[in-house]
């Protein structure tokens, strides 16, 4: 049985076709062979079919320099998200730290200024006892005071009534001055 040599068939424009597309080629040549008779066998052109998967071939390392180009970028662009992503936690970090830090800063503050406004709270206590203790004092020297004049007073009062009330009574010396609790005479009461 004498199958048709056709030759070397004449290949269409192989240029602008990537490895994947020459590999598909081949596959749809050997598919579209004619089969034997009686056989699963299929007869295809060595030549075409060789020219195909040559130029395939030819083509790949291209397209894996591509590939590996393209990985190795890809790779260096995920290293560089990486390293803008450690950067950005990295100043977050220290952010927080900072942020941290002026929180304790301002807890610091407010107990001292606690501490400071417990301490004038106090201060103004005492003095405030102080100064009523003073002034209790005061006027209780005062009130003496008050004490020995309203005690002189009722005396020249009662003095002046015992020497109007005798008026038909033929007048008398004058009796002697009268001393008060403390032993001081009438006019003695600037005397301390």
């Amino acid at each position: 049985m004498d199958l048709p040599d056709d030759g070397p068939t004449a290949a269409p424009d192989l240029e602008g076709l990537d490895a994947e597309a020459l590999v598909s080629r081949a596959l749809d040549v050997v598919n579209g062979a004619k089969a034997m008779p009686l056989s699963a066998s299929v007869l295809v052109s060595r030549d075409e079919l060789s020219h195909l998967l040559t130029q395939a071939l030819s083509r790949l390392p291209a397209e894996l320099r591509e590939a590996r180009w393209l990985l190795k970028e890809r790779e260096e662009f995920m290293a560089e998200r990486e390293r803008e992503a450690q950067a950005l936690m990295d100043e977050v970090r220290v952010q927080a730290e900072r942020m941290v830090a002026r929180t304790d800063i301002v807890r610091q503050a407010n107990r001292v200024a606690q501490r400071i406004l417990d301490d004038a709270n106090e201060e103004a206590r005492r003095m405030r006892h102080e100064t009523e203790d003073y002034c209790d004092q005061r006027l209780a020297g005062m009130e003496i005071v008050l004490d020995r004049t309203i005690k002189t007073v009722r005396s020249g009062r009662q003095k002046l009534q015992a020497i109007s009330a005798p008026a038909d009574r033929p007048r008398q010396s004058a009796p002697p001055p009268e001393e008060d609790s403390e032993g001081e005479s009438f006019f003695d009461q600037d005397r301390t």
